[in-house]
């Protein structure tokens, strides 16, 4: 009996089909906690990332774009899941802050332009085609080298970086005028 291909595993997973998934579990669950295991350096961190990362792929399964590059988009789950949890754990392990410490925040007038200019980045982005603005996120925001996001995306590098020069350009635009309204008020 021939070996049944990624692509047909999350095929008959998307129709319900649990064995298939199981399938790809068993296949990728070594790799997915090497990945993990990189990223949080901890074996109980690795586990816990990895088991988070399947049910997140199991509940996600239809955004898998490309069913034959399964395992890309499966690792790149793991690698984001792994570094959430690195992030989640750091600040509980983090000391507590005397009550005699002051504010090492911004002020309030300082929070508040962070604040609008925050909601006008997002009204910004929401300019941007979906591509676009899943390439600016996993660039600039995730860190994510053009080779990576043309992994993911299944496109070519070059596209990659023409998508990301016509996105920041068209981000400049937005933005433009966003400082020079915020100091007139």
């Amino acid at each position: 009996m021939k070996e049944r291909t990624d692509s047909d595993l999350v095929v008959l997973a998307r129709s319900g089909d649990s064995d298939s998934f199981g399938e790809l579990v068993r296949r990728y669950q070594r790799a997915a906690y090497s990945v993990a295991l990189a990223v949080t350096g901890r074996h109980q961190d690795a586990e816990d990332a990895v088991q988070e990362s399947f049910l997140v792929a199991l509940q996600r399964i239809e955004d898998c774009r490309n069913p034959a590059r399964f395992a890309g988009w499966l690792l790149a789950i793991v690698r984001n899941r792994s570094r959430n949890l690195i992030r989640r754990e750091s600040l509980r392990r983090g000391d507590e802050i005397p009550p005699s410490a002051s504010s090492s925040g911004p002020a309030p007038d300082k929070a508040a332009d962070l604040s609008a200019l925050r909601s006008r980045l997002r009204e910004a982005l929401g300019t941007l085609s979906e591509t676009q603005r899943e390439i600016v996120l996993l660039h600039d925001l995730e860190g994510w080298k053009h080779a990576e996001i043309s992994e993911r995306l299944g496109m070519p590098s070059g596209t990659i970086r023409s998508h990301l020069h016509f996105a920041r350009k068209a981000l400049r635009v937005e933005l433009s005028g966003w400082k020079d309204h915020g100091r007139a008020e």
